[in-house]
């Protein structure tokens, strides 16, 4: 017996359907797959990290979005939702709708346990094949640890950590400096403060 194969959507399938839909999915090599939603530190940690990149960027040429703008990777066949995008410079848009951007400068993806894995493997490798794409960061949830990835001149991608919340990430490819303290703010772990 043989299995039957799976049929693959279009990118403008994709499109159509998420466009109509009620609920977010991402887009990869032909496959849709549901968003699920977060936990309440997930979203402290968004929420604290806009924040501070918002007033390290307020009058700078680059703006940081949250969650709800689809970045594609052309060359990975794929649409994420990363939790925080940030552009440098006028987004460019694939079409009129202005619903996915194309020149990414930074993305940040707070880490949950169901989708760590993937944001670190499959997922970051698909968002370097962009051009534009210089730090690609993975915020952890149960601690005060951020991997940080960031290409270097030669294209070669580089990988630092900074943790513990004494610490600071330093962005490379925007004018920001943020403690981790700051983004940590208001987290607790086992009913204790981070």
């Amino acid at each position: 017996m043989s299995a039957i194969p799976k049929t693959k959507l279009s990118e403008a399938d994709y499109l159509a359907i998420e466009r109509a839909a009620r609920f977010k999915s991402e887009y990869y090599d032909g496959e849709m797959f549901a968003m699920a939603g977060t936990s309440v530190p997930h979203n402290y940690i968004i929420d604290n990290l806009h924040g501070e990149l918002y007033a390290c960027l307020k009058g700078k040429p680059c703006r940081a979005l949250v969650s709800d703008m689809k970045v594609k990777s052309a060359r990975a066949r794929s649409y994420g939702y990363p939790d925080i995008v940030i552009v440098c410079g006028e987004p460019e848009a694939e079409d009129d709708r202005k619903d996915v951007l194309l020149n990414p400068t930074a993305i940040i993806e707070v880490l949950s346990p169901s989708t760590q894995e993937f944001d670190r493997g499959g997922k970051r490798r698909k968002y370097q094949l962009i051009d534009s794409l210089q730090e690609y960061i993975l915020v952890a949830q149960d601690e005060p640890d951020v991997e940080q990835y960031v290409r270097k001149p030669n294209g070669r991608w580089e990988q630092s950590i900074v943790a513990g919340l004494d610490a600071e990430l330093v962005f490379a490819s925007i004018p920001a400096k943020i403690p981790l303290a700051a983004i940590y703010a208001g987290i607790a772990s086992s009913n204790k403060p981070l």
